[in-house]
């Protein structure tokens, strides 16, 4: 299990800024079914996505809203790494992977950085889907997780290179990611 605790299961509510002041982010989570759902703002990305996370913070399954009604995007794993659509329709490029990731938000570093069981001086590396909401590009990518002490992080693309460090709370949910979020 994690480091962290559970939000409350009455619900969890954080948003977030980017440094710069230009977009914004927010969560809401709920539990319910023995289990959580998070409604995730992206703002900037005119977008929904409602994650479903098992109680231990194993994403299930995501849907992506942008204009319409249904689901622009659904995705959903079996909980070993195979990933499907909606259609029924196997994603093989995307075997392996546990978790996603969604550039307009560190709330989906933060389902990482809540579950991982990691010690202080750890690190992990793990395929994540990121998602592009625009195009709904979905491609398996490399990354490392780093926590350097209690509430410190660290993430790299092992695709890119880039590195952010961040500070997560209590949950750890994501407070300050350097030079792209802060918490409202």
């Amino acid at each position: 299990m994690g480091n962290y605790k559970a939000p409350s299961s009455s619900g969890h509510e954080v948003s977030w800024n980017t440094w710069d002041g230009s977009h914004a982010s927010s969560v809401s989570m709920r539990w319910e079914n023995e289990g959580w759902t998070a409604e995730v703002n992206l703002v900037s990305d005119r977008a929904l996505a409602i994650i479903r996370l098992s109680a231990q913070w194993h994403v299930q399954q995501m849907l992506l809203f942008r204009d319409m009604e249904e689901p622009d995007l659904w995705l959903a794993t079996d909980g070993h790494g195979r990933w499907g659509e909606m259609n029924g329709a196997h994603r093989t490029e995307l075997d392996g992977c546990i978790d996603i990731d969604f550039a307009g938000t560190p709330f989906t570093n933060s389902i990482v950085t809540h579950r991982l069981p990691l010690h202080v001086g750890h690190t992990a590396d793990l395929h994540v889907i990121s998602i592009d909401v625009e195009t709904l590009s979905v491609v398996s990518t490399p990354a490392r997780y780093t926590r350097h002490d209690e509430f410190a992080w660290e993430y790299t693309s092992l695709h890119t290179g880039e590195q952010h460090a961040a500070l997560v709370d209590e949950y750890g949910i994501v407070v300050d990611e350097h030079n792209a979020f802060r918490r409202n």
